[in-house]
């Protein structure tokens, strides 16, 4: 696997390096995201690109846009100092399919990287099959989904709660399952994550987010993928 690692400070982006290449990763560096978005662009783009969020320049949340927008598939996890929860929100509402919050110990970071690649390579060796639903279809071996035929972009870990919604369809998740199923049951972090990425993908498929049709809020316990909704609100 090769991972893109942009941090400023050598100190901490030895760490890392020195960490990733030990689990056998191929490590790309980055101190910059004018740097960071070169390497996308390079041709030899990574599989998951580590951002930190203080940078002197560019943003790690401005580079977290910019890949997520022209590299859906790529996943990425956000290295902050703040633990505040409105800045793990800002990174998730932008693309992130994960966070660490500094100080961190290796053992964190890789799990976290080990289950984002988990997602990434779900059904990737598995016969064709897909899902349908309504006007979707998910492609489970070319891990896209369609809507009336047209791609609705997502990211790995869109995709992964997408797939567990629709495999349960009519049928309630709770939050923690959707924790566990889709980023672990060792998981660091906390429930707002399934949350903000439950509104995400609200955002790219329900014509009104705000009034979703398909999948429902189960209030006080998680969400519900609905096969046969009474109607689409257009």
């Amino acid at each position: 696997m090769k991972v893109l690692v942009l941090e400023d400070e050598d100190a901490i982006r030895g760490f890392v390096r020195i960490n990733l290449k030990r689990e056998g990763l191929e490590v790309i560096e980055a101190t910059t995201g004018e740097e960071a978005l070169a390497v996308m662009d390079s041709g030899a783009a990574p599989d998951i690109a580590i951002l930190d969020v203080m940078l002197p320049t560019i943003s790690g949340y401005d580079v977290c846009r910019e890949i997520r927008s022209r590299y859906p598939g790529t996943g990425i996890i956000m290295l902050t100092a703040k633990s505040q929860d409105a800045d793990k929100v800002m990174g998730l509402e932008l693309g992130a399919d994960d966070y660490v919050v500094k100080p961190f110990s290796p053992s964190e970071l890789m799990a976290r990287i080990k289950a984002l690649s988990r997602r990434m390579r779900l059904h990737a060796d598995q016969p064709a099959d897909r899902l349908e639903s309504g006007p979707f279809c998910l492609s489970l071996t070319e891990r896209r989904m369609y809507k009336h035929g047209q791609e609705i972009e997502l990211t790995p870990t869109e995709f992964s709660i997408i797939k567990l919604l629709m495999e349960n369809g009519n049928k309630s998740v709770s939050r923690d399952e959707i924790l566990d199923q889709v980023w672990g049951k060792h998981y660091f972090g906390d429930l707002k994550i399934v949350d903000v990425n439950i509104r995400r993908i609200r955002q790219k498929l329900e014509e009104r987010p705000s009034q979703p049709v398909y999948i429902e809020t189960v209030w006080g316990y998680g969400y519900l993928w609905k096969e046969e909704p009474d109607r689409e609100v257009h």
